[in-house]
């Protein structure tokens, strides 16, 4: 997204109703001075777009090999039918254990949380060459939510924003089809990436109107904060925002492989259907915005490893099972490049930020953005020190933690994340409350009462 566009500020104005409560401290306020004269350097400099030239067994999906993957729906709620409890910071699970037992609903909760968690943790940073961040938050870089925007700890960006409205897109889209059996699932996730382009206008000075047939998510009010949303993004839904015809592998609207696409990708791993019509549906949600093949074949890649997770995968059968999915499709070998480059990488060990810099990149194009998100996953046995891991080097550290946080939210379950991070997090409420709706939606006795249609409504 290739974005050097936040603001910094103390202004108790803007600060006013974002995070109700907060106060900064001395530590922060020296923090944001710090990075508002970074932030001020970069407008002399900025970071140009990259771009290159022309009660029963529930169904999860398939294996590699075409063989039906299942869960026992019965099972997988905890009492009251709530998610699992998260764990402490301290309590980190190996990944030498065992996750076969995490419930499916509860690696689905884990995938959107800890993606919003690594997005929240590496936003403060993102862009911020390796030594400022050491400079701000020591040697170890950033390992906890510290104020992002000039405003507050555990702020989310545009990346969560829009990874919650492809879901949003991808449920209403499967009510439109389970009624009318039909459905053009790009068109109607586009259409969710167009309310979540009102979103980003400027602020009325009233309320909202809401549409008919707008649905609940864009009600949320906080929902409509700017979070340096992407220029790609942006222009892209811009110009198809009145009829025209949105970006597909046919018709290409930009050379973007910026990393708008992968990082919204996520949710798509929960569509039913088999590893291959995922990848594809995952391709096409993202070649809406990003028309290069390394911007749409990393999401692709991404919404397959998080649809093994969620089937119980084993994380490397799981990244090999998208690997060679990949490898099928046009213009696959910059994608494929990366992904090896970071299997190698984690195989030496964890690496340091400067060699995720020489080996992986900086993360603002999709297959490196990818790369990072894989790396991190695959070097840690804990998803806080993966996200870590994903945050600390100088590049897109928000992108890369969001990634790599679908990647072991889905691994590890919600359990597995720190609840003082989980404490914190901004839109939590809203991520659980879809996550459920989601679960429910693709499961195997989907709601269908006025008010769920009405919260849902098939276009």
């Amino acid at each position: 997204m290739q974005r050097d566009r936040r603001r910094f500020t103390t202004d108790p104005a803007r600060m006013a109703g974002v995070t109700d409560g907060w106060k900064p401290s001395k530590e922060d306020l020296e923090a944001i001075e710090i990075l508002e004269k970074f932030h001020e350097e970069r407008k002399k400099n900025p970071v140009e777009e990259i771009s290159l030239p022309p009660g029963q067994d529930f169904l999860i999906g398939y294996d590699s090999k075409g063989r039906k993957l299942y869960v026992d729906d019965d099972k997988e709620e905890g009492p009251a039918g709530e998610f699992s409890r998260p764990r402490s910071a301290s309590d980190r699970p190996s990944a030498r254990a065992s996750t076969t037992a995490v419930p499916y609903r509860d690696r689905v909760l884990g995938s959107l949380l800890a993606g919003a968690v690594g997005d929240a943790l590496g936003a403060p940073v993102e862009g911020l060459p390796m030594e400022n961040i050491r400079q701000l938050y020591g040697p170890e870089g950033i390992t906890e939510f510290k104020p992002a925007f000039g405003v507050g700890p555990g702020l989310i960006t545009d990346d969560t924003q829009m990874t919650l409205f492809t879901l949003e897109g991808l449920i209403r889209a499967h009510v439109k089809q389970r009624n009318f059996g039909t459905v053009d699932v790009p068109a109607v996730v586009h259409r969710a990436y167009l309310r979540w382009l009102r979103t980003q206008t400027p602020p009325p000075k009233t309320e909202p109107t809401y549409l008919p047939g707008d649905g609940w998510l864009i009600t949320n009010r906080a929902l409509h904060r700017r979070r340096a949303p992407g220029r790609t993004c942006m222009t892209a839904l811009r110009a198809t925002r009145d009829g025209e015809q949105f970006g597909t592998f046919e018709h290409r609207l930009n050379d973007s492989k910026g990393n708008g696409g992968v990082m919204r990708a996520a949710p798509v791993a929960l569509w039913p259907g088999d590893v291959r019509e995922v990848f594809e549906l995952a391709a096409r949600t993202a070649a809406i915005t990003h028309s290069h093949p390394s911007g749409y074949l990393s999401a692709g890649t991404l919404a397959v490893i998080v649809h093994q997770l969620l089937a119980g995968a084993d994380l490397r059968a799981a990244i090999a099972t998208a690997h060679s999915i990949l490898l099928r499709w046009d213009g696959h070998e910059e994608q494929a490049r990366a992904l090896d480059a970071a299997i190698d990488l984690a195989s030496a060990g964890r690496p340091t930020p400067e060699q995720i810099a020489e080996r992986l990149g900086g993360g603002w194009v999709g297959e490196e953005a990818l790369a990072i998100g894989v790396c991190a996953a695959l070097c840690t046995d804990n998803l806080t020190d993966a996200l870590i891991v994903a945050v600390n080097h100088s590049g897109d550290s928000d992108s890369t933690g969001a990634v790599c946080g679908n990647i072991v939210g889905a691994h590890y379950g919600p359990a597995a994340i720190p609840e003082s991070w989980l404490a914190t997090l901004e839109l939590r409420d809203v991520i659980e409350t879809i996550t459920r709706d989601a679960v429910r939606e693709f499961g195997p006795e989907p709601p269908s009462t006025p008010d769920w249609y009405q919260r849902y409504p098939g276009w």
